[in-house]
């Protein structure tokens, strides 16, 4: 059974930091890369942060120098550190593998405002 449950979510001021987390099934943290996705509103889901098996990462250029992605591979968590945080980086975050799988979490909502 797929789960993806993510937590840490909340309303924070501009230049702010939040830490994510996620807890997975191995199901899905086996899948060798995992990410951090986020949907503000009226918009597409976008990947903003990309993790291997072997702790290479990738970054979406809105968010690269930022946020800092990261995974317990034992643990099968996935955190995401936000830093420096932008109005422009309100949305819905989402974990999941990439590709994604078919299921998603409920999602953490994270406000940026002042």
């Amino acid at each position: 059974q797929v789960q993806l449950v993510e937590s840490g979510g909340g309303l924070v001021q501009p230049g702010g930091s939040l830490r994510l987390s996620c807890a997975a099934s191995g199901s899905v943290f086996a899948i060798n890369a995992m990410g951090w996705y986020r949907q503000a509103p009226g918009k597409q889901r976008e990947l903003v942060a990309r993790i291997t098996w072997g702790g290479l990462t990738n970054y979406a250029d809105s968010v690269k120098g930022r946020f800092t992605i990261s995974r317990d591979n034992a643990r099968n968590q996935l955190y995401l550190q936000m830093n420096i945080l932008k109005p422009g980086d309100t949305a819905v975050y989402y974990c999941s593998s990439v590709p994604p799988c078919d299921y998603w979490g409920q999602g953490t909502q994270v406000t940026v405002s002042s």
